[in-house]
Formats: structure tokens, sequence, C-alpha cells
């Protein structure tokens, strides 16, 4: 079984690699083999000695097999600023191709490729190409991060009509509380059930540091595994 999909959200900072690492722990308890995969990352932090992004060494943490950064993170750009705007600056192209033969070797080697985009699903990746364009390349069906905040069922309602205008197939959603301080956060995410025909994965309680320990239990799979 080799089952891949293309993690995206709402918007930059609504805990796609949280949410990601969440699905992977889910994944594992249920003793397949998983790999977290982020072909595109800006902003490098250095910690012993080592320098590498936080959302990929974290993906590599939590994929159940042994793996070199370089074969999950096939560009890596040391600024945390739009992916297209560091591309640009080092006269570097992303090469869908180059990153969809990375993906088709890691499903190889397991039962399921998590693959997290950066920024949203519009965001640029070049002068003429997006997000969008390479969930087209993968052709992966996509999980949607939703943060639960002020304003969330507008992004959320416009970033999944995006996509089913391109024909592309949401697999499922994830509410990803933000905002302790939110009023009515039932209500909101009622709200989106009632317009979301895709199925709703799970429902991450408020966390502030950020920690996916012991939140597998949350998640919902619309199959058997």
């Amino acid at each position: 079984m080799n089952n891949t999909f293309f993690v995206t959200g709402t918007d930059t900072g609504i805990g796609k690699t949280f949410v990601t690492c969440i699905l992977m722990q889910f994944i594992k308890f249920h003793h397949k083999k998983v790999i977290g995969m982020k072909p595109i990352a800006a902003g490098i932090d250095r910690k012993n000695g080592e320098t590498a992004n936080e959302d990929v060494n974290l993906l590599k943490f939590e994929s159940n097999l042994q793996l070199e950064l370089g074969e999950i993170n096939t560009y890596s750009f040391d600024e945390p600023i739009a992916p297209h705007i560091a591309a640009q600056k080092h006269n570097i192209e992303i090469d869908f191709i180059k990153i969809r033969k990375h993906a088709e070797t890691l499903k190889r080697r397991a039962d399921y490729l998590l693959i997290e985009g950066v920024g949203g699903y519009l965001v640029p990746l070049g002068e003429n190409t997006l997000i969008a364009d390479l969930v087209e390349e993968l052709n992966a069906p996509i999980i949607v991060v939703i943060g639960i905040k002020l304003g969330c069922i507008n992004h959320s309602l416009l970033t999944i009509e995006a996509m089913l205008k391109r024909g592309q197939k949401v697999f499922g959603w994830v509410a990803n509380i933000l905002d302790n301080n939110m009023l009515e956060v039932d209500a909101n995410i009622s709200s989106l059930k009632e317009r979301i025909k895709q199925p709703l994965l799970a429902t991450i309680p408020y966390s502030p540091d950020q920690k996916p320990e012991n939140l597998k239990n949350y998640v919902t799979w619309p199959n058997d595994l």
C-alpha cells in the first residue's frame, strides 16, 4: 500500500507541521510505515552544531524509517521568507519533476507519505508557479489544515473552492484550534462541517506549545488503515 497525501492549509503559521506530526503518530500507532516530506523549506535553525529547518527536523523525527534530511527536503533556503523570493534571490528554479521523483522514491519505502507544503495553497514557488501547481504535479489528495481563529470560515471556504475549481481531490480537513479565547469555537467548526463536504479528520485542541504528543487519538481516519 502506498498512500500519499499533500498537507496544506489556509495560511502560513496555522500548524501544518504540528498537524502532520499528529497524523504521522496516528499512522504509526496502527503499525504502518510513514514518512513525512517537506520538499521546500525556508528558514534555517542552527542547534548543536547542525543546520536544518525546524519543520524538516520534526518530520524526520516522526518518520519511522531512517532518513537523511536531504531525502525529505529537496530545497532549503536560509531566510524565513516567501519561497519564490528566496529562490529568485539565489538564482534557483524549483523543479517540480525533481520533487516528484524524490517523492516517488520515498513512496516505495513506506505505507504512507505525507508531503507538507510551505505557506498556503496559492503561495508562489516561481514566476508562474504556485503550491497548487506542485500538488497537480504530485497528483496527491489534499489534507487541509484549518487554523480555527477569527476569519477561519472565509479563509477555509475560499481555499477549498480554489482546490475544487482546479479539479483536485480534497481527502479531508483538520480543525486546529489556535485561539484559546475565541468565542463560539464549536459553532465555527459546525459551520465549517455544514459547508465542507469532505470529512473532518481531526479537531486538535488548543496547544500553546504546539507539541503533538498524545494527540493522535483526536484523529478519525475515514478509511481503515
